[in-house]
């Protein structure tokens, strides 16, 4: 007898997680991170594409902070190039698509995924309740090897993390970093290979200490300069 209420009591719970999983079917969460020109946007398209190919549903979405080769469409360095619905947030996304269309949505690839301050809550939804396929490529750290927006965030809730690398631009070697040329300090600047470039450890560190050097040199010829003026009466003309 109490081995039939067992059975019983078995078959009751398995046949309420099939009923469960049929009503109920999450998605997943893929993330894509690594420097700039590691080939994040690259490897993202691929994967919408090849979903796509398959006969899935896709959608793109970018920040439209972005717009450095098209308004709109996801465009990688080396030339790939997918039509996108480019958002200042991803919580509109499905208002912005309608209700209907969202719901035929197998997979959303979004790109620069670092922009957008709501991902974290985003992918919670579209892959835990929505039963989306979500995946995000941005940058894992900025131009100071420090957290960049939420990238990060949604690590503990991914299936799989893909670190990407470059080729230092220096020496060729592979490139974990990315080292801004130019004297900017605000976190987010958007730009290309006129501010930015792939360097290994050695060379980023190496790079800092160089820039660090520069601006102590420039602040003592100025100074040096300034003194001069003040005692001589000289003027100063710049020369650009």
């Amino acid at each position: 007898m109490a081995a039939a209420q067992k059975s019983f009591s078995t078959y009751k719970f398995a046949d309420a997680g099939r009923d469960l999983a049929q009503k109920s079917q999450t998605g997943e969460l893929h993330v894509i991170v690594g420097p700039m020109f590691a080939g994040k946007t690259t490897a993202l398209l691929h994967r919408i594409k090849s979903a796509g190919n398959g006969g899935r549903n896709v959608a793109m979405v970018k920040s439209s902070k972005d717009n450095r080769y098209a308004i709109d469409s996801v465009v990688s360095h080396d030339g790939l190039k997918f039509p996108c619905w480019a958002l200042t947030d991803l919580t509109s996304f499905e208002r912005k698509v309608g209700v209907e269309a969202y719901q035929k949505i197998e997979v959303i690839g979004i790109d620069e995924a670092q922009f957008f301050d709501d991902l974290y809550d985003f992918c919670c939804k579209a892959a835990d309740q929505d039963g989306k396929t979500i995946i995000v490529a941005g940058l894992d750290g900025d131009y100071l090897r420090r957290s960049f927006g939420s990238v990060l965030d949604v690590i503990p809730l991914a299936d799989t993390v893909t670190k990407l690398t470059a080729r230092c631009e220096l020496c060729g070697k592979r490139a974990f970093f990315t080292l801004r040329k130019t004297e900017q300090t605000e976190t987010e600047l958007i730009a290309g290979a006129d501010v930015y470039m792939p360097v290994c450890r050695q060379h980023y560190v190496n790079g800092e200490v160089v820039k660090e050097a520069t601006k102590t040199v420039l602040g003592t010829s100025s100074k040096a300069v300034g003194a001069y003026c003040s005692s001589s009466g000289a003027d100063v003309v710049a020369v650009v």
